[in-house]
Formats: structure tokens, C-alpha cells, sequence
């Protein structure tokens, strides 16, 4: 009994130390916005969830083996016939499902809600990031700050961010454990994050979809900022920074491996992201998303109408 005892207590102590760490944290249970809060809460009360599911079935399991064991009873032992209970058939089908139930619904629950923007920022207009992935780096572009910056993003605090996400390769998973969950960047479509840093402080983030050799190394710093800190460090960009020409911006994609890069411009002009396909029912939820939306799309299809008259009209001096 002694040894079991001890036993337990080294692998209890094991995973223990092995959880946490010297100086390492559990960045998804630790929280610096609203999103990951309440993505964090989800994941803590879904183990507490599991771990009562458990600990019921540990006591009547050795409630069973002690109340029941075979040392109790003579050799010439038969055990009387029971019929079953239409009461115990009933409640060990109704507690799963009541269990499943309740998971689900708080998933659902906030599933829908870090959708969204975060609850209290709602009236604040978001800043919109263009966040492009390529082999195998990361690519930031402000366009109303007019800069970019490669593998690394600086944001103000207590303001929603609106990450658009697409992929210049394959299909990359944009992730910041500390501010929020993950999600898709892919080639052909715009993909929508909202998240929101109330804490100062630099974030790690990374790539949580393996999408090839370099896949460790697409990691990048989110260095959360006060607003006048960050409002500091966009005029030293667009005052120091280089302009991101087309063939600097080539230059770049087709590298593998980077640094970090600050530009005074974007890529956005000459290199324009995916169609937004929010308007179309696969993202958005708010009404300031759909308007600016289908103003961008309504501009591209402005520009491709005037493209199309050109185009014509030199079709019709050429056959003149």
C-alpha cells in the first residue's frame, strides 16, 4: 500500500513539473484580452466538467470492487436473479447527454461570441491589419497608417484589431495564444479575427498549422502598445522606413526565411488581396464589416468596369 502510494505521488508530482515549467506558462491559459479570456474560461470549465465525470466514475469504481469483491463471499455462493432497473438504465443514459449538452452549448455559446467584436468595444472603430502568410514568413500591412512590417505587428491597447488574413502559399493558421484562438489563412479568401490586447506587453505568434519545412520557423512578436506609444511608432516608420517597392515586395515573398522588415508603404496597391467573402455569408457579424466590405468590392468592380471601357474603346481605335 505504501509503495502505490508513493508511486502516485511521483507521477502526480511529475505532471505537475511538467506543466509548468521553470519559467514557461501555459500562454493559453493565461490570458491578456477579452477573446482568450473567454476562450480560456471555456477550456477551464470543460476540465473541471471532465474531471467530476471522472471522479464519480473512480468512486464507483472502487465502491464496486470493495463492496463487491469475491474474498466476501462463501465458495458455494450464486447470486440471486435480479430483473433490471428501468430507473438506473434511465439515469446513466440521461447523465451523458445532460453532460453533452451543457459542453455544447457554452462551446456554441462562445464560438459565437469570439466571432465578434469583443464585448465593450463595440463603438470603437477597429484597426484593420492585412495579415498575409507566405514560405515562410508573415507579412503586416496598415493600410490606414500606410506601412507594413514583416514578422513582426505592433497594436495599441484597449482598441479592437481586425486581423484580415490570407496566404500567399499554403494554407497558414494565424495564432496568438495570449490574445485569442487561431484561424485559416488561405489563398483564394479574406479571413476575419477580432482581438483585443488590454495588457501591455509582447505576445508570441505563430503558425499552428504544419504546412511544410519551415512551419517552426514562422513565428512573430505581437508587441501590444499604449495608443501614444503606438501612435510614436508609426510616425518613426513612415518617417525612417523605406518605401516597399513591387520588386522589394517579390523579393521578399520569394525568400524563405527573413528577418524583420519596416516599410512606409504597402504591398496593397500593386499586390491586392483576395476578395472579401464576408459579403457573400462566410464572415463578419457586424454591419461596419459589410459596409466597408462592399465598398472595397464595389471599388474593384468600379476599376475593373473602367479597365473593361479602355480596353474597348482601344479595341474599337484599333479596328478604325
Amino acid at each position: 500500500m505504501k509503495k502505490k502510494r508513493w508511486l502516485f505521488s511521483l507521477i502526480f508530482i511529475s505532471v505537475v513539473m511538467l506543466l509548468s515549467g521553470c519559467d514557461t506558462k501555459l500562454m493559453v491559459l493565461d490570458p491578456k484580452g477579452p477573446v482568450a479570456k473567454t476562450q480560456s474560461n471555456t477550456i477551464i470549465f470543460s476540465i473541471l466538467m471532465m474531471a467530476l465525470v471522472l471522479i464519480v466514475v473512480y468512486i464507483l469504481y472502487i465502491f464496486m470492487l470493495t463492496k463487491y469483491r469475491a474474498s466476501k463471499t462463501p465458495d458455494d455462493y450464486e447470486p440471486p436473479h435480479m430483473e433490471g432497473s428501468k430507473w438506473l438504465e434511465f439515469i446513466w443514459t440521461a447523465i451523458p447527454i445532460i453532460i453533452v449538452a451543457i459542453l455544447s452549448v457554452v462551446t456554441v455559446r462562445t464560438t459565437y461570441a469570439v466571432e465578434k467584436v469583443p464585448a465593450g468595444y463595440e463603438d470603437q472603430k477597429p484597426l484593420v491589419i492585412y495579415a498575409s502568410s507566405s514560405n515562410w514568413k508573415w507579412h503586416f500591412s496598415y493600410p490606414e497608417e500606410g506601412i507594413e512590417t514583416v514578422n513582426y505587428v505592433n497594436i495599441p491597447t484597449h482598441r479592437p484589431v481586425e486581423f484580415r488574413l490570407y496566404s500567399y502559399g499554403p494554407i497558414s493558421s494565424f495564432w496568438v495564444p495570449q490574445l485569442g484562438g487561431q484561424k485559416y489563412a488561405m489563398s483564394d479568401m479574406i479571413t476575419k479575427l477580432n482581438l483585443v490586447a488590454e495588457h501591455e506587453g509582447s505576445y508570441m505568434g505563430k503558425n499552428s498549422n504544419f504546412s511544410g519545412k519551415g512551419f517552426a520557423q514562422m513565428e512573430f512578436e505581437v508587441l501590444a502598445q499604449s495608443p501614444a506609444d503606438y501612435t510614436k511608432w508609426v510616425k518613426e516608420v513612415q518617417q525612417t522606413a523605406p518605401k516597399l517597392t513591387e520588386q522589394e515586395f517579390n523579393s521578399v515573398l520569394h525568400t524563405d526565411f527573413v528577418g524583420r522588415k519596416s516599410y512606409s508603404s504597402t504591398h496593397l496597391k500593386f499586390s491586392a488581396p483576395p476578395m472579401d467573402m464576408s459579403e457573400h455569408g462566410h464572415g463578419g457579424d457586424n454591419s461596419t464589416d459589410s459596409k466597408e466590405s462592399g465598398k472595397d468590392s464595389a471599388d474593384h468592380m468600379q476599376d475593373m468596369g473602367d479597365m473593361k471601357d479602355m480596353n474597348d474603346h482601344s479595341s474599337m481605335e484599333h479596328g478604325h
